[in-house]
């Protein structure tokens, strides 16, 4: 039988999106995008991100499907943008990502949190 890591995948966009929002908190733009540490640090929660969101579409597509609210596409884009293009990363859209798109993801996640672990018991 094999293993059901959903909570797992889940829980690791959960850290890395609270971890990226964490790292920028009291931050204006400019000061971000003179700060390589920070930069890599929310470039790697986003990597991490997209990540998880590539394991779950690929082994939980149903759930995928049925979570639509969150937007995995988009996440596993990301991750292969940053991934491949690593040199090519364009950090206004890292910020914008951190600012708007995570704390939206963040607000997601706990209801969706809750559906996979019903789906466990």
């Amino acid at each position: 039988m094999i293993e059901n890591r959903l909570s797992d995948y889940l829980d690791h966009m959960q850290q890395a999106a609270s971890n990226a929002c964490g790292f920028i908190e009291g931050m204006g733009m400019d000061e971000f995008l003179t700060d390589k540490r920070t930069q890599n640090a929310v470039v790697m929660s986003l990597v991490i991100i997209g990540e998880a969101a590539s394991k779950v579409m690929d082994h939980y597509s149903d759930f995928t499907s049925q979570h639509s609210e969150v937007p995995w596409h988009n996440m596993r884009g990301m991750r292969n943008r940053i991934a491949h293009g690593y040199f090519d990363i364009n950090l206004e859209v890292v910020w914008e990502t951190v600012l708007t798109a995570l704390p939206e993801l963040l607000e997601k996640l706990p209801s969706v949190l809750e559906d996979a672990d019903d789906a466990k018991n």
